[in-house]
């Protein structure tokens, strides 16, 4: 009987996170919305996730871009980093952003970001395709589609306001 009701919350667990990420479909529109919705993100997150810890540091908006850093590590090991960009293009915006080793060496050819284009943005929330962040009071949980090897699963990050 415990087995099952593990085994049925890890299912509900499962369903809850596929549920906070949502998909741009085929030929679908971009939402709109404006930096200026994302003021609550501003500031520095720490947390936990990928099985390690993590750290974003979010500055405000100028001329249209909202960049911010991310940087993963494990066992005190840094494993890679990211420098994030929120761009916005007319009646919308996007998340641009380039993932690197700790040598700096990219995962994105020189040319090439990986986008998120916008869904929608809510007071409190904005849900890109494949990625989504809400925020209640000094937390910020990310939840992230990722495909490996044609399995797709929901990352669950939970960030902290910090201070440094």
């Amino acid at each position: 009987m415990k087995t099952f009701l593990l085994s049925v919350l890890f299912l509900f667990s499962i369903s809850l996170a596929q549920s906070q990420v949502k998909k741009l479909g085929e030929g679908q529109n971009p939402g709109t919305g404006n930096l200026s919705q994302l003021e609550w993100l501003i500031g520095y997150w720490t947390g936990e996730g990928f099985g390690g810890q993590c750290e974003e540091v979010w500055m405000p908006e100028i001329d249209g871009n909202m960049i911010g850093t991310f940087r993963f590590w494990s066992e005190e090991r840094l494993i890679f980093t990211e420098f994030m960009n929120l761009v916005q293009e007319g009646n919308t915006f996007s998340m641009k952003l380039k993932h690197f080793n700790p040598d700096l060496s990219g995962w994105e050819a020189n040319e090439e970001w990986t986008v998120f284009k916008l869904i929608e943005v809510g007071e409190n929330s904005v849900w890109f395709d494949g990625l989504t962040m809400i925020h209640s009071d000094n937390e910020i949980k990310l939840y992230l589609a990722m495909t490996e090897n044609g399995v797709e699963t929901i990352e669950e990050l939970t960030y902290q306001r910090g201070s440094l």
